[in-house]
C-alpha cells in the first residue's frame, strides 16, 4: 500500500489543489480547493477515488475558494486550518472584491485543525503541524512514510510565502520553515502552494530566502 497524490492547478492563480488517496483503498482527501470545483470533480471520478474529507492549510481564497460547493456536491467534511485563520474565512467576500473573483459561498470548517493532530484516510495518515508566518493559522500536512509534505503556500521552489498580507510576519515564517519543515528531512517532496514540487534539501542548499547559508531569523 502507498500514498498516490494528484495536483489539479485551479483559479487564475495556479493554485495547486491537491487530491491525496490510498492506493488500497481508493479513500482519499482534497487539499485547497482553491475554485475550479467541475476540474476537480472531473479527475477525482476519473481516478476512481471515494473523497472522505477536504483539507485546508490556511484560509486564502486562492486555497479555500471551491471548498463550500465541493463540500456540498462529495457530502464530505472540511478540516482545517487553524483557528487563527478563522478571520480570513470570515472575510472571504471582501476577498473576492480585493482578488476581482466571483462571489464565493462563505462557510466554517467542520474542525479546526491543531499541531499533532492526524488525518486518516484508507490507510494512510498526514500529520499536522502548525506554521504560521504566511498566516496566522497555516498547517502543513506531512506523510512520514511516502516521504511527502503538502505546505500550501510556506516554502515554495526558489522561494516563500508572502508575509505582506494582515497577521503575516517574516521571521515567524522563517522561523516555521527551519524547525517544523526541515526535521522532516532533506528528501522529503513537497507539494507547494503554487509551482513545481521540490525537496526541503534542495530548498536548504539553494532557496535564497531559507538556504542553510542564511541567519535563522
Amino acid at each position: 500500500m502507498s500514498l498516490q497524490f494528484e495536483i489539479v492547478p485551479v483559479t487564475p492563480f495556479q493554485q495547486n489543489c491537491s487530491i491525496l488517496w490510498c492506493d488500497q483503498t481508493l479513500e482519499g482527501v482534497v487539499v485547497d480547493p482553491g475554485g475550479d470545483i467541475d476540474r476537480i470533480t472531473a479527475r477525482i471520478a476519473s481516478l476512481g477515488i471515494r473523497v472522505v474529507k477536504i483539507v485546508l492549510t490556511h484560509g486564502h481564497l486562492d486555497h479555500v475558494g471551491g471548498t463550500a460547493p465541493l463540500s456540498s456536491q462529495l457530502e464530505v467534511p472540511v478540516w482545517g486550518p487553524h483557528k487563527d485563520d478563522a478571520f480570513w474565512l470570515d472575510s472571504l467576500q471582501q476577498q473576492c472584491q480585493m482578488f476581482g473573483f466571483p462571489p464565493v459561498t462563505a462557510f466554517q470548517p467542520d474542525r479546526w485543525l491543531d499541531e499533532g493532530d492526524d488525518i486518516h484516510f484508507g490507510e494512510q495518515s498526514l500529520a499536522v503541524y502548525h506554521t504560521p508566518g504566511h498566516t496566522p493559522g497555516h498547517v502543513i500536512l506531512h506523510s512520514k512514510e511516502a516521504g511527502l509534505a503538502a505546505v500550501g503556500d510556506v516554502l515554495f521552489h526558489g522561494s516563500i510565502g508572502r508575509t505582506d498580507f494582515p497577521r503575516g510576519d517574516h521571521g515567524t515564517l522563517i522561523a516555521s520553515i527551519k524547525t517544523k519543515l526541515w526535521p522532516l528531512g532533506n528528501d522529503t517532496r513537497f507539494i507547494p502552494g503554487h509551482g513545481p514540487m521540490s525537496t526541503f534539501g534542495e530548498e536548504r542548499a539553494s532557496n535564497p530566502h531559507v538556504a542553510d547559508a542564511m541567519p535563522l531569523w
